[in-house]
């Protein structure tokens, strides 16, 4: 059975600016997708929103029952954080159009030397 450790962390209470976020829910959207994204780069797997009392003074001698909203986040015992590299991903060249030769046609491409198929063809 795999043991798991646990990360609690409080909830964004503003939203954040980003372009195209123009509405209070969708700043408050791109904060929450932040939060959960640097946590997950760090190995941490999200599990629940939780709504708990936290009882503060109030004066010298009260006490007031508020509510902080936490997110709950859990990783196997053990299990390293993923590596992020820095830098990007190497490009990949991709095939260009065929160049044709000076007479406008490009080149006749024969079958493959040393296949079966070529020689059942031929």
């Amino acid at each position: 059975m795999q043991s798991y450790e646990y990360k609690v962390i409080p909830a964004p209470l503003r939203g954040e600016k980003e372009r195209g976020a123009k509405t209070v829910a969708e700043r408050f959207a791109v904060a929450l997708t932040n939060a959960m994204n640097a946590m997950g780069r760090e190995g941490w797997e999200y599990l629940r929103a939780d709504t708990l009392p936290c009882e503060e003074r109030v004066g010298f001698t009260g006490k007031a029952t508020n509510f902080q909203h936490m997110l709950v986040f859990r990783r196997v015992v053990g299990a390293s954080a993923p590596l992020i590299l820095d830098e990007a991903a190497p490009v990949v060249p991709k095939l260009g159009a065929a160049v044709a030769d000076e007479g406008g046609k490009a080149p006749a491409l024969g079958p493959a030397q040393g296949s079966e198929a070529a020689q059942d063809a031929g």
